[in-house]
């Protein structure tokens, strides 16, 4: 039985006072899918198509006018669509936690290290404070930072970004929750510091059984870490699949896009053009029909216009009519299958 279940999924965003159906901005539209235990699925797509919108659906926390509706969202058998805002606080920080974009920001710059991390046990569990801070200690030293007591006394600004994110990680893991959400939580860094964040939550999933969303727009990052991938276009999901199927025989039009776009090294020449996709993504202002992508897309026919079914063979799914298991693979170099 998946950890995870999200069925129907819409995020509407009214457009003004009073707005009217023509007037919605239909931002995360009807998405379906499934978290196991110990997985890392990680949502990819280009900025502006929901993902960050996804993820604060899931855990309750959109802007007050957005709407969120499901006709399935739970954890663990619990009806997240039902619980209240008081039982909604128990499950965030305990069953459920979130890595946020930020780093930067992302911490109280008016109390320590420890008070932060502290709160968020003595919050969930009936320990003391000596006892949260003896936990806090232990999960800085978990995410790799040394001197954890002394890191304690610290604030914010007097920690690197790369601490910083650790420190979050360490936030998110203190009630030992069931499913962690990364909301591209390497955009501030460098990029070194990138591949240490990344290893450090990947190891850590793998070493306590975690499940993972792992949100991003940066594909070679997504065959690194990803067990199943699913992308996103203009709200939707079009395409979910094992990694590992996903990047060597892609059937969403958008997909193979996306990664015709990834430069390889050793093929790819210097100042060669890199593949693009031609045109702009629709608005999604008002009633949609048919495939978002078709305006873009070389091999649209009139009938893309139209719903478009979710074809599923051997757990890849698409949402496109020329889905085509028989499609040559992609070889991709090395570097990314490893």
């Amino acid at each position: 039985m998946a950890l995870l279940h999200v069925e129907n999924l819409r995020v509407d965003i009214p457009m003004g006072n009073s707005p009217t159906p023509d007037d919605m901005l239909h931002a995360v539209r009807g998405l379906d899918f499934e978290v196991e235990r110990g997985e890392m699925l990680c949502i990819v797509g280009e900025s502006g198509c929901g993902k960050s919108l996804t993820s604060l659906a899931l855990i309750d926390l959109l802007p007050r006018q957005a709407k969120r509706t499901a006709s399935r969202l739970t954890l663990d058998g619990i009806d997240m669509l039902s619980q209240s805002e008081r039982r909604m606080c128990d499950l965030r920080g305990n069953r459920l936690a979130m890595i946020f974009q930020e780093p930067m920001t992302s911490l109280n710059p008016a109390y320590s290290i420890g008070d932060q991390l502290s709160e968020v046990l003595t919050q969930h569990r009936k320990v003391s404070r000596k006892e949260a801070l003896a936990r806090a200690a232990q999960m800085l030293e978990k995410v790799g930072i040394s001197n954890a007591t002394e890191r304690l006394r610290q604030y914010p600004h007097q920690l690197s970004g790369g601490l910083r994110q650790r420190v979050i990680i360490a936030m998110a893991l203190m009630c030992e929750p069931d499913l962690i959400i990364a909301d591209e939580p390497t955009t501030a860094l460098d990029v070194t510091i990138q591949a240490q964040i990344l290893r450090l939550i990947r190891d850590i999933q793998k070493e306590l059984g975690l499940a993972v969303i792992f949100i991003t727009h940066d594909l070679g990052l997504v065959a690194r870490i990803a067990d199943r991938v699913a992308v996103m276009y203009a709200g939707e999901i079009v395409e979910t699949a094992p990694a590992l199927q996903l990047f060597e025989s892609p059937q969403h039009p958008y997909t193979r896009g996306l990664l015709a776009s990834i430069p390889i090294p050793g093929r790819t020449r210097p100042g060669e053009a890199l593949g693009s996709i031609p045109g702009l993504v629709p608005s999604l202002v008002g009633e949609q029909q048919g495939c978002a992508f078709r305006n873009r897309c070389s091999q649209a026919i009139p009938a893309c216009a139209q719903h478009v079914p979710e074809v599923e063979q051997g757990g890849h799914r698409t949402r496109c009519l020329f889905a085509a298991p028989d499609r040559a693979p992609i070889r991709l170099p090395e570097s990314v299958r490893s």
